[in-house]
């Protein structure tokens, strides 16, 4: 897998990551699902620079200009329903993508630590030979994203996959380095070394989801 940690270098994504984080900030539910819309755009900047390009003749009213414009075979994936304000980010830059929908959670069958993950929803165009941009704001344990990619093969191969992630943690993404292709590139914004005993990212900043849109039951 290859492994592009944006905040490594300095930019205005770290004043956006700090925010999603900060107890104070993030209660505004409103202002994080923005935070996370950003966060997706400053990645899909950084990602957009690995894609394939053409040239492409524009016409302007004064003349002809030969650009590069990258390819048109962008399948736009999140996971329900913390990704949401994520896709919309990623959405903004890359608008003529298609997208693509599934449901993945947590299920405590016996409502203690033990989980297992369960997917039940997935509304798709075919994958075939498609550039596959995943999008999941928290990698945790990496469960999600692993059963999710299982999940989505019944729907085509893609000839690229790129994760998205806002928050990872080291072994949520040394787990999912065995359930990717070799060649899959993770763009994540900030990375923490710790789980806790119920498989949260420490410090991380929550639940984005319950953030994002509120509690559940």
């Amino acid at each position: 897998m290859i492994i592009h940690y944006i905040s490594e270098e300095n930019s205005i994504l770290n004043k956006f990551i700090a925010e999603i984080r900060d107890v104070k900030i993030q209660k505004d539910s409103l202002r994080f699902r923005r935070n996370i819309e950003r966060i997706g755009e400053v990645l899909g900047y950084e990602l957009s620079k690995s894609l394939s390009f053409s040239k492409r003749d524009i016409t302007t009213p004064l003349g002809n200009k030969t650009i590069n414009l990258p390819e048109k075979d962008i399948v736009l994936c999140s996971i329900l329903r913390a990704g949401l304000p994520l896709h919309q980010g990623l959405l903004n830059y890359f608008d003529d993508a298609e997208n693509a929908f599934i449901s993945a959670y947590r299920h405590h069958p016996n409502n203690d630590s033990e989980f297992e993950i369960v997917v039940e929803y997935f509304a798709s165009p075919s994958l075939d030979n498609k550039t596959l941009l995943l999008a999941d704001p928290m990698l945790a344990t990496g469960q999600s994203l692993a059963a999710v990619y299982e999940a989505i093969k019944k729907h085509g191969i893609p000839k690229e996959i790129h994760i998205v992630a806002v928050i990872g943690s080291t072994e949520g993404i040394e787990f999912i380095k065995n359930h990717f292709p070799e060649n899959t590139h993770l763009w994540i914004a900030a990375i923490d070394d710790t789980l806790n005993d119920k498989g949260y990212i420490v410090p991380g900043l929550g639940d984005a989801g319950d953030l994002a849109f509120g509690g559940k039951l």
